[in-house]
C-alpha cells in the first residue's frame, strides 16, 4: 500500500494549503478575472519588444572564428546569409559539471526546450549554440542528446567579449552586407524563458515581422498567420499556401467576432 504519510490520497501534501474549490460558473468568473491581468502583461510584453527593436546597436569591430562541423568559420558566416543571429553560449567544455559526458545542466534544459528552428529561419533569423568543446565532443553530445541545433566551438575571446566567459547568456546580431551589429543581451532569468519561436524573435531587432507589431518605419512585415508553415516546407521566396490564408483568415475573423462580442 502507497505511504499516505506526506500526501493523502486527493494527492495533496499534507499541510498545503490549496484553493477554495468552486462551481464551474464561479471557476470560469475567477478564471475571467485573472484574464484581464494576463491580457494587460502579454499587451506590456508586446510593448517591450516594440521598445527593444529601437534600442541603439553596437558595431561589432573584431573578427571572430569559430570551429565547426566543416572547419573553420566567421562570425559573419554564422548567418548562413540570414539578416539575424541569435547565439547561445552553452556550457559544454572541461572544467564543466558534467563533462565529458554532458553538458552542463541549465544548459542543457535550454537546448531541449529549442523549437524547430525551420520555423526561425523562415523570419530570416538563424539559431546557434557556441561552447569551447571540440567538434568531436559536440556531435557525440547532440547525437546522446537529440538535439540538432547548429553548434559551433568558441576559438577566440568571443565569449569575455560578449558577456558569456563565466555564465551562459543569449547575444543576438544585425548583419547588414558584411557590417555586423549587436542588437541585444539577456542572461540570468532571462535565458529561462528562451526556447520557443515567439520569444526568440521578440528580442530580434527585427521582431516577428509581422502587420500588427509596432515597429520602426520600413521594417519587414508580413501579413500575421500566413507565413506559418510545417517545419518541413518552408519554401524560401514562395507565396504563402491559398489554403492556409483562407483557414488563417477565417479563423483570425471567428476570434474577432468573440473578442467584440465579449463582456467587458
Amino acid at each position: 500500500m502507497t505511504n499516505l504519510s506526506k500526501n493523502d490520497r486527493t494527492g495533496r501534501q499534507a499541510g498545503m494549503r490549496t484553493p477554495p474549490v468552486l462551481s464551474p460558473q464561479d471557476w470560469e468568473a475567477a478564471r475571467q478575472e485573472l484574464l484581464v491581468k494576463e491580457k494587460a502583461q502579454t499587451r506590456a510584453r508586446d510593448a517591450l519588444a516594440a521598445e527593444r527593436r529601437r534600442m541603439p546597436w553596437m558595431a561589432v569591430e573584431k573578427d571572430y572564428e569559430f570551429n565547426g562541423p566543416e572547419g573553420r568559420v566567421s562570425l559573419l558566416d554564422l548567418f548562413e546569409g540570414r539578416r539575424q543571429l541569435i547565439v547561445y553560449r552553452a556550457f559544454f567544455e572541461p572544467g564543466v559539471f558534467g563533462w565529458p559526458d554532458h553538458a552542463c545542466r541549465g544548459c542543457s534544459m535550454v537546448a531541449d526546450q529549442v523549437a524547430h528552428v525551420a520555423h526561425l529561419n523562415a523570419r530570416d533569423t538563424t539559431l546557434v549554440f557556441v561552447s569551447r568543446a571540440p567538434q568531436a565532443d559536440i556531435a557525440r553530445l547532440k547525437a546522446q542528446m537529440g538535439w540538432e541545433i547548429p553548434w559551433f566551438t568558441v576559438t577566440d575571446s568571443f565569449d569575455a567579449d560578449f558577456g558569456v566567459d563565466e555564465w551562459h547568456g543569449t547575444n543576438v546580431f544585425y548583419r547588414d552586407g558584411d557590417r555586423l551589429f549587436r542588437t541585444y543581451f539577456l542572461n540570468n532569468r532571462g535565458d529561462e524563458q528562451m526556447g520557443g519561436t515567439w520569444n526568440y524573435l521578440d528580442i530580434t531587432p527585427l521582431g516577428r515581422q509581422e502587420v500588427w507589431e509596432d515597429s520602426p518605419e520600413g521594417y519587414p512585415q508580413t501579413p500575421t498567420y500566413k507565413w506559418w508553415n510545417w517545419h518541413d516546407s518552408y519554401v524560401e521566396g514562395a507565396a504563402p499556401d491559398k489554403k492556409w490564408v483562407a483557414v488563417s483568415d477565417a479563423g483570425e475573423a471567428a476570434f474577432r467576432n468573440q473578442q467584440g462580442s465579449a463582456k467587458p
